[in-house]
């Protein structure tokens, strides 16, 4: 069994998802998300940091799954963004967990089937695989979906690999 944090950052919000992961079915271990705190910058990322750190230390993990920064208009808001996306990853780095990235289009496209999916639909969808009693908040939904893709990207590698080698083997 493998357990999978996703995180869907961000500066005001920070979503997280925690999913276990045996033999390709998924269940939710904890979800939900971070309102971020603080008045200048440094408390802010330090605020996300200990956020994480304190989930983490409640349920290990041993896969960290990202959501990757996408090129936004505002030059400021990619920036926070990627401060916001730096103190997650740093929180959870003292864990010594394996470490993907996945651009929002691979996550909507892995879970939605369409990698221009809205967030409703998002949310529809995460509720449907990990069989949930209601659909999580928008940003908590982002980030289950961020660990399911991580969890079909896994499988789809490993069905690849066995593949290749059912087809060299000369039978």
């Amino acid at each position: 069994m493998t357990t999978v944090l996703g995180i869907d950052p961000g500066s005001r919000i920070t979503g997280y998802g925690i999913i276990h992961d045996y033999k390709g079915i998924q269940c939710a271990i904890d979800y939900g998300i971070i309102r971020v705190q603080g008045t200048s910058l440094c408390e802010k990322l330090g605020f996300i940091k200990q956020e994480l750190e304190s989930i983490v230390q409640k349920q290990p993990i041993d896969t960290l799954a990202v959501e990757s920064i996408f090129f936004a208009k505002n030059p400021q808001s990619a920036l926070k963004l990627g401060q916001a996306r730096g103190a997650a990853i740093c929180a959870i780095a003292k864990y010594n967990p394996d470490f993907f990235e996945y651009s929002a289009r691979e996550v909507k496209l892995s879970v939605v089937g369409y990698g221009n999916a809205s967030k409703d639909q998002m949310q529809h969808m995460v509720k449907a695989l990990l069989k949930l009693q209601q659909a999580p908040k928008p940003d908590a939904a982002d980030a289950l979906a961020v660990a399911l893709c991580h969890c079909h990207q896994q499988r789809l590698a490993h069905t690849l690999s066995r593949s290749q080698i059912t087809a060299g083997d000369g039978s």
